[in-house]
């Protein structure tokens, strides 16, 4: 078992050592508690937190890194990570000893989305294993909920390498001493994820339909899928109940002796009660941080303690929105789990660009606050950029979009910023803009236009004037007058332009427009008049001026045609 603290440079390494991360100089011993984890962009300006190990993603050559050190030394980082194997490397070391920032070498070929990942887990668990009240919470000797201090003091007991996993195979924590594994375990720990083809071989051959079902010890022999032998593993359920939380996985170089057996079965019951540990605490904190944001969210006297425990107080901010566009029969279950993933993904990118971000699902819909450091119209095109660069890494299946909400120079304008981040979240789900991302300086005018609709409907207004008898005369000779409107106000009166984008000719579209002069007793020369016609098309909308427009009950000139 681990004897260093969970958020120290030392258990970094001694969980991820070897497989993931090199020390190349530096004293992690003297490196203390780490504050979080950063990622350094040349391009972009940095908010890092106290402390931080930062990743050099894209950071070559012995300069490029000394330069970064310098900068990180003054901002007290505790270590980079850049990507080994790193040319000139000795140096480096009078830099790591002038600026106390360690400096580690992340394993060719491994993710740096994974390490990111897995740092944040194992800081996360370090928080959950000291939540008590100054005093250290243990399982069976081990932090509480610190799911990599058990993998390894399992791994002492069994002589060998352990991961646990979830449900789908998912690694949630490993051992030391991977190297003494196999290419398959490499391979699972920098993916975070068992290879698909090992799960469909463990599938075809019953592991997994054994695994369920045992209380004992499941055997799997030495797969060899094409040219790449792997060890026997021997694996366990983890169990609370009747609910299977996961597995424990060991790579065996030689057979388990009884007593190991026992220990490993009875191991399995101490790795429940901390999966559920770390569950519960994960899920206490979500709960924590959605009520904080609720409390800044809707001001009052609550906001700024709220925005303080968040680290948020001292500083402008902007309010994000982020929802899925509405489908047909989607599965509700299928629908809220989309949020929640996009939540949480969401949470993980702006903490990397912005490390006192916060995220929370309330609802339907999920909120960040956003801090803003600077001018109003700069803060407001990098908020945009960071949505849009989201929303471009998870793709377009989702049908995700972000509205953006006005800045806020005090804790009191953060309700003020969230409505008008729901208003341009309102707009991109109508697909007007054609946007997956808008602030509402971009969107303020359709904005309008839906609350005025909504208006409209609240007070059962029916259309009237020149409109009105225009639809109503569609209605009734299906003579395309309101299109012929439209498509002349859209094309600022050229006749030319409107006529073709309606596919008729010329001739006929001026004798279609002096009808609609006509029919609607409208003056087309007035300016005042146009502007009339033009709001309540617009109002209409597009698909509601053929045939009488709406399909309500209240008739083709009234409120129904505005819903």
């Amino acid at each position: 078992m681990s004897t260093h603290p969970a958020r120290s440079l030392s258990r970094v390494l001694e969980d991820f050592g070897h497989t993931l991360l090199d020390l190349l100089y530096g004293d992690p011993d003297a490196a203390g508690e780490i504050g979080g984890v950063g990622i350094h962009d040349p391009y972009d300006e940095q908010h890092y937190p106290e402390r931080a190990i930062v990743l050099g993603v894209g950071v070559h050559g012995a300069d490029e890194t000394g330069r970064l050190l310098r900068y990180l030394g003054a901002l007290g980082a505790t270590a980079l990570v850049v990507r080994g194997p790193v040319d000139h490397a000795d140096e480096l070391e009078p830099v790591v000893n002038e600026t106390g920032v360690a400096l580690l070498a992340l394993t060719r070929g491994a993710s740096w989305a994974q390490l990111a990942a897995m740092l944040r887990t194992l800081l996360a668990e370090g928080d959950v294993g000291n939540a008590g009240e100054g005093e250290e919470q243990t399982l069976g000797g081990v932090p509480s909920g610190d799911l990599f201090a058990l993998a390894n003091a399992i791994a002492t007991l069994l002589d060998a390498p352990v991961t646990i996993e979830d449900r789908r195979s998912r690694i949630l924590a490993f051992s030391g001493r991977q190297d003494e594994a196999d290419a398959p375990r490499v391979e699972s720990i920098l993916a975070r994820q068992v290879p698909e083809r090992y799960l469909r071989h463990h599938e075809e051959h019953g592991v997994f339909k054994e695994l369920y079902r045992s209380e004992g010890l499941v055997h799997v022999p030495a797969p060899t899928l094409g040219d790449q032998a792997a060890l026997p593993r021997v694996a366990v359920a983890v169990r609370a109940g009747d609910e299977f939380l996961g597995s424990v996985w060991a790579a065996l170089r030689k057979p388990l002796t009884p007593e190991r057996e026992k220990a490993f079965l009875e191991a399995a019951k101490l790795v429940a009660l901390h999966m559920l540990r770390f569950r519960a605490g994960t899920d206490a904190e979500n709960r924590l941080r959605a009520d904080l944001v609720t409390t800044a969210l809707e001001g009052g006297a609550g906001a700024v303690e709220a925005l303080g425990r968040l680290g948020l107080v001292e500083e402008p901010a902007l309010v994000m929105a982020i929802g899925l566009a509405p489908g047909q029969g989607e599965d509700h279950a299928h629908v809220t789990a989309e949020r929640q993933r996009l939540a949480a993904a969401l949470a993980v990118h702006l903490t990397a660009v912005q490390p006192r971000s916060a995220v929370a699902l309330l609802g339907d819909v999920a909120y960040a606050l956003f801090p803003v450091p600077g001018d109003s119209a700069h803060a407001r095109d990098r908020a945009l950029q960071v949505a849009a660069n989201f929303l471009q890494r998870t793709g377009d299946r989702t049908g995700a979009v972000i509205g953006i909400g006005s800045v806020a120079e005090e804790p009191a304008a953060l309700p003020r910023s969230r409505a008008n981040a729901d208003r341009a979240l309102r707009v991109l789900f109508t697909g007007r803009t054609g946007k997956r991302v808008a602030s509402i300086a971009d969107v303020y005018v359709d904005a309008l236009l839906l609350e005025m609709r909504d208006l409209a409907v609240a007070n059962r207004d029916e259309l009237s004037g020149p409109l009105a008898r225009l639809v109503a005369y569609d209605a009734k000779h299906n003579a395309h007058l309101v299109e012929t409107l439209r498509a002349w106000l859209d094309a600022f009166g050229d006749v030319i332009t409107a006529s073709a984008s309606v596919f008729v000719h010329p001739n006929t579209f001026r004798y279609r427009i002096r009808r609609v002069a006509e029919v609607g007793e409208i003056d087309l020369q007035d300016p005042s008049a146009r502007f009339a016609a033009m709001l309540q098309l617009r109002l209409l909308g597009p698909g509601q001026t053929q045939n009488g427009g709406g399909t309500g009950t209240e008739g083709p000139g009234t409120a129904a045609g505005l819903d």
